[in-house]
């Protein structure tokens, strides 16, 4: 494409710097010099995507490589899309204007089911067939990895491979394999005979006879400091400041969470590791705030230390310090006020439930007094606002369960004097695959609104804000958590009608979903249904490494309203890890 014709088209769309590339950290390699070419590509906007620590690690391990040349691809806004599709222009990458059908390996990062048919939407815009059955021998090998790989049957047709798993290893095994089969001479399908060699690779073509496909984990993840130059995005992104990955894993056992599940075993960087990490991702990108991440930062064994650390390293800078996930009992005082020393960052605090007998279902093992004891601390060390996080349609939720969270929303607000600002967050509850919920149904869309409503006109105060996620929204989720192959026409044919950014309120086409579900004969209630415990689930094959007798004991105590500990502070439970 001419370089006038792509900035005549920069004036037409809004937000141009989502296509400019150029960033400072942004590999400058040349293509045609290395012997693999790999696409990284997220389906979802820009600063979404900028702000995902898993693209920028694959970014940074494969240009560590001087024989390869990995280049981004974000989906295009509809406006862009528009201006693309009238002017013939190919989804080309940031780094290189390079043509997505032009790599070798094109890298999907599927985070989110309602970003499918942004996939769908980049490979027809990027000039490559979108069903794996229609690519030929010069198209680009396209794979999946990410928490939706864990169910990948409803996007098999569409994908020549999928990674299960963490993917620091498995890309650099994939790329030297693809890069040894290009230099003799393989075809498409030798190529893919020896990727399926590789442990955490599912080939939909190859593994046809029901084996199952081991996820794969990252022993020891203080061998990996990556990645040490972020790319320094050209927008305000999602979450704008620099991400320190402190662990991996979680063991508390939450029974709907399926990233608890699945990313086990617990991991954890030294802070020597993570000190040395923070300096050099600060040094190198500008950032003035540094976020810990894990799925629950609080649980992590030298949490307190860390942050007394990396604040006393950092405060003359005015580097502020994020803890984004942290369970209730483990946001201390003496925490609250390390962080409060350059600015105060938001908290988010999740009770999931709104009574200790639904915490208790699904295992989330804290009480009320740990919330309110939490909510003092807070107010008292200044923040004027604080986020409450609850989930509609939990397993044996009750009305007393809603009315435990109107109940609980009020007394938070009470623990502020009435004079701070509090955010009810309320989501849907959609069953996932490889937890001990998998088999539970999932509540209508009219049960879903219904609750919804009861909650809106019993949460009514000028200091008490309510959100809710879009029902229908939920509903599509758990047709795609749980779905089948049957599902790949579906996802087509509400592709062709004209569905995009399906996870964003305002682009979301309801109608049309609806039509391409009465056009493919799909039965929405064969996917939100209960299953029996002995029923084939279409995630079968995967192994994450959780044994079925251990999910099926744990959705018995949840029946009981039984407690299940932490394994790293008691008995080991079995779990298969």
């Amino acid at each position: 494409m001419s370089s006038k014709l792509y900035e005549d088209i920069f004036t037409l769309v809004e937000k141009p710097s989502r296509y400019i590339g150029g960033e400072v950290n942004s590999a400058k390699k040349n293509k045609s010099e290395c012997r693999l070419s790999f696409a990284l590509a997220f389906p979802d906007t820009y600063e979404v995507g900028m702000s995902h620590l898993g693209l920028q690690i694959l970014y940074s391990i494969l240009n560590s490589v001087p024989e390869i040349s990995a280049e981004r691809f974000y989906a295009p806004w509809p406006d862009m899309e528009f201006q693309m599709r009238k002017n013939n222009i190919m989804l080309s990458s940031l780094e290189s204007r390079a043509p997505l059908k032009n790599f070798d390996i094109v890298g999907f990062s599927l985070q989110y089911e309602l970003s499918y048919t942004n996939v769908l939407n980049m490979l027809e815009l990027g000039g490559i067939p979108i069903y794996a059955r229609d690519r030929k021998e010069e198209v680009p090998l396209v794979i999946a990895g990410g928490p939706c790989t864990f169910n990948p049957a409803p996007v098999t047709a569409f994908f020549d491979a999928f990674v299960i798993g963490e993917g620091e290893e498995v890309v650099m095994e994939i790329s030297r394999a693809v890069m040894e089969g290009k230099k003799r001479g393989y075809t498409r399908g030798q190529l893919l005979e020896s990727l399926a060699e590789i442990e955490g690779v599912y080939i939909p073509a190859i593994h046809t006879s029901g084996e199952r496909v081991k996820k794969r984990i990252v022993s020891d993840i203080n061998q990996w400091l990556v990645p040490l130059r972020p790319v320094v995005p050209l927008m305000n992104t999602i979450h704008d400041r620099v991400t320190l990955e402190i662990a991996r894993g979680c063991t508390r056992g939450c029974r709907f969470c399926q990233a608890g599940m699945v990313w086990r075993p617990v991991r954890e960087r030294t802070p020597e590791v993570l000190g040395k990490m923070a300096d050099e991702m600060l040094c190198s990108t500008g950032h003035n705030e540094l976020s810990l991440l894990s799925l629950s930062s609080g649980d992590y064994s030298m949490i307190e230390y860390l942050v007394s650390k990396l604040m006393n390293r950092y405060y003359d800078k005015r580097v502020a310090l994020a803890l984004p996930s942290m369970r209730v009992e483990t946001l201390t005082r003496e925490l609250i006020d390390e962080i409060k020393r350059v600015r105060k960052t938001s908290f988010t605090l999740a009770p999931e439930a709104g009574t200790q007998r639904l915490r208790n279902v699904i295992n989330k093992g804290n009480t009320e007094e740990d919330l309110l004891s939490t909510t003092r601390n807070v107010f008292g060390a200044g923040w004027r606002s604080i986020k409450l996080y609850f989930m509609l349609g939990l397993p044996g939720e009750r009305k007393e369960d809603l009315e435990g969270i109107t109940d609980l929303a009020y007394r938070v607000l009470r623990e502020g004097e009435n004079r701070r600002q509090v955010t009810v967050s309320l989501s849907t509850f959609v069953p996932k695959p490889h937890t001990p919920f998998q088999w539970c149904r999932q509540i209508s869309l009219e049960v879903i609104l219904e609750r919804q409503e009861f909650l809106k006109k019993n949460i009514r105060n000028r200091n008490l804000k309510i959100k809710w996620h879009d029902g229908r929204m939920s509903l599509l989720e758990g047709v795609f958590s749980r779905g089948d192959e049957k599902l790949g026409a579906l996802l087509e044919r509400a592709f062709r009608l004209g569905c995009r950014f399906d996870g964003w309120s305002d682009q979301f086409k309801f109608d049309l979903w609806e039509e391409a579900i009465r056009e493919t004969d799909i039965r929405v209630e064969d996917y939100l249904r209960e299953r029996h415990i002995t029923e084939k689930l279409s995630w079968d094959r995967i192994d994450c490494g959780i044994s079925k007798n251990f999910l099926t004991e744990e959705l018995r105590k949840s029946l009981g309203e039984e407690l299940t500990a932490d394994c790293r502070f008691g008995v080991c439970h079995q779990c298969g890890i």
